[in-house]
């Protein structure tokens, strides 16, 4: 074999030794010339693209599982804000209804206190105009009652009120009520008494009570000042008769005190309370219809009348 024909052959088989990447095909008619046929994959080729498909499928399995469990963590996730937000929302409707109900006991209460207010207000507007029409009533049937004697003096003092005893008015009233109602035992501090209350003069004062030893009688003679300050059973200095004495009075700017028993405290209040009136009548303090004003004084001398009868409140 020559030399060119040898070496042809040995590049032959080393050519049929190597594996065949491809083959070329013969390329279809083309009125543009014959155009190159792509090679064929070869089985090399073929095991890389299986490889790569096989990493894009597990990346593409990765992502999938990746995805699901976001998915499921992101559902979870939802479903416990969901139960949270219905729990709370859960609270504010009871809270909402709890305080519908405090509101709605509220307004039942405030309708049921107005009422109350309301029916109060109407039952004392009513108990109100009855009086009012009873003390009518009782006006208009006392004047048709009224002394017209005394009322008639009572009318001349008022026109021109002193307390002058000229007045045929209070000259009625020295003699049937003042008079007897300061006529006590010991007629000269009676006088005393009298001309004191006249000139508004005379004070009366509780005794302070103290823990001291009961007095003896036989110890106080007429029941004068006896420096005692506290309820002792002594002799009245009005009456002369033993009794607890709780009340003292003083004549004018003396210092002698004068203890004086429940009842001759009775009397003497009586007509100390009868000039105060006057006294305000006679100032021009006392703003009432004429026929009033007579009515309070028939009220101070029936007080007067009680007391000198030996009546007296318990507390005196």
């Amino acid at each position: 074999m020559w030399r060119g024909q040898a070496q042809f052959e040995e590049t032959r088989q080393h050519l049929q030794k190597q594996p065949v990447v491809g083959q070329w095909k013969p390329l279809a008619p083309s009125n543009r010339g014959q155009e190159l046929q792509q090679p064929e994959p070869s089985a090399k080729d073929s095991a890389g693209g299986d490889e790569n498909q096989s990493v894009a499928q597990l990346n593409v399995s990765r992502l999938r599982s990746s995805s699901v469990e976001i998915r499921e963590k992101g559902s979870e996730f939802l479903k416990e804000e969901l139960h949270r937000a219905q729990k709370e929302l859960k609270l504010k409707d009871e809270e909402c209804e709890r305080l519908s109900k405090v509101r709605e006991q509220l307004e039942q209460e405030l309708e049921e206190l107005t009422a109350s207010l309301f029916e109060e207000a109407h039952k004392m507007v009513r108990e109100a105009n009855t009086k009012q029409a009873a003390s009518e009533k009782q006006l208009r049937e006392a004047r048709g009652k009224v002394d017209s004697i005394l009322f008639a003096e009572f009318q001349a003092w008022k026109e021109s009120p002193s307390l002058d005893k000229s007045s045929s008015f209070l000259e009625r009233i020295y003699q049937e009520d003042v008079g007897p109602c300061l006529d006590f035992t010991k007629h000269e501090l009676s006088e005393l008494i009298q001309a004191a209350v006249e000139q508004n003069t005379l004070t009366i004062e509780p005794v302070a009570t103290q823990a001291l030893p009961v007095v003896k009688v036989s110890a106080i003679e007429c029941g004068g000042p006896n420096g005692f300050r506290s309820q002792i059973v002594t002799k009245c200095a009005l009456s002369g008769l033993s009794r607890a004495c709780r009340h003292r009075i003083k004549l004018g700017d003396s210092g002698n005190y004068y203890y004086i028993s429940p009842s001759c405290r009775a009397r003497i209040t009586a007509v100390c309370n009868f000039f105060t009136y006057i006294r305000y009548i006679q100032q021009g303090l006392v703003r009432q219809d004429v026929e009033l004003m007579y009515w309070e004084i028939m009220r101070l001398r029936k007080e007067m009348s009680i007391a000198k009868l030996g009546f007296f409140p318990s507390e005196m």
